[in-house]
């Protein structure tokens, strides 16, 4: 099976999937292992191309970089030439029998559920998985105090 370790991909495997909230129970320790086990490794490797870093080169101060054509660890792997036909052929079965779409849906409700678990831990409201939240400025009096303050044109 292809992997990638989580410690290589921490911004888009894990960070992107689930987000900068602190998970540290045994039932999030839970959802987290078995959305990587069954899903997100299966949906990654096989429907997710990646660019790789072809060249980089630095020129006048400036790096100019060249990525390869994006594929998918999949098939970065089948063209590879490193694996055995016997290997290929079950890889090739493992991609047939899979749903990009029921992959998704089944990761999506994976994610609720480790959201859900962790809201009940909290005991909060709403709660976004990612830290970039947006500020609680209220923009419409700042704009309307704004405008009703005399400009002077000399």
């Amino acid at each position: 099976m292809i992997t990638t370790s989580p410690e290589q991909k921490n911004s888009t495997h894990v960070r992107s999937t689930i987000g900068h909230l602190r998970y540290d129970t045994d039932k999030e320790q839970k959802i987290i292992n078995s959305l990587y086990r069954d899903e997100l490794g299966l949906y990654k490797n096989f429907f997710q191309p990646v660019m790789k870093l072809k060249e980089k080169i630095r020129i006048k101060g400036k790096i100019h970089r060249k990525y390869d054509v994006p594929k998918t660890p999949y098939e970065r792997l089948m063209e590879s030439g490193q694996i055995s036909e016997e290997t290929k052929r079950e890889l090739r079965a493992v991609y047939q029998s899979l749903n990009p779409a029921e992959l998704k849906r089944k990761i999506d409700k994976k994610l609720k559920k480790l959201y859900e678990v962790y809201e009940e831990k909290k005991g909060r409201g709403e709660i976004s998985p990612s830290k970039k939240q947006i500020p609680h400025v209220n923009t419409e009096s700042y704009i309307l105090n704004d405008l009703t303050t005399p400009i002077s044109v000399t």
